[in-house]
């Protein structure tokens, strides 16, 4: 049996509806984070915030590269979610975008995982008028770098 049959006789899960990427540069991020009066740990999660620090830990590390590649990941979604909006306008700005209530978590495995606040969920079920939604995640950060790409799928 040839891939193309192969590939036919499988259940589709689901669909790509959106895709989002970012890049952020470790060293500038520490240096957000460092500032007097920075604001910055606010845009995450108390539970993100846990996490970067436990994970600083384990790994012997700063936290910086941990929040950086979260902070990858919350872009990441933002661009997903206005992808899969397919030019109809995004349901946040810059200035009012929830930072907080879109978290970045590791799961009791220590993968990534997207969550989003109920009011979050909701807003983008209205925008998208799609209830099964999925989302999915990769962080990584090597040397000065943190990056993140994000697949918003919907559901078959």
């Amino acid at each position: 049996m040839d891939t193309e049959r192969i590939a036919d006789a499988l259940p589709s899960r689901a669909a790509v509806a959106g895709l989002g990427y970012d890049v952020v540069d470790v060293d500038a991020f520490a240096a957000q984070l460092a500032e007097p009066g920075s604001r910055m740990r606010l845009l995450f999660s108390a539970r993100e915030r846990r996490q970067c620090a436990m994970r600083a830990q384990t790994k012997n590390d700063g936290e910086a590269v941990h929040y950086a590649a979260r902070w990858a990941g919350k872009e990441a979604v933002l661009k997903a979610w206005c992808d899969a909006l397919g030019g109809r306008p995004a349901p946040y700005t810059l200035d009012d975008h929830p930072w907080s209530r879109i978290e970045i978590l590791n799961d009791a495995l220590g993968c990534p995982r997207i969550v989003l606040s109920p009011d979050v969920h909701e807003r983008l079920v209205a925008s998208l008028g799609e209830r099964d939604v999925t989302w999915h995640v990769s962080l990584s950060h090597d040397g000065p770098i943190a990056a993140a790409v994000v697949i918003l799928a919907k559901d078959a």
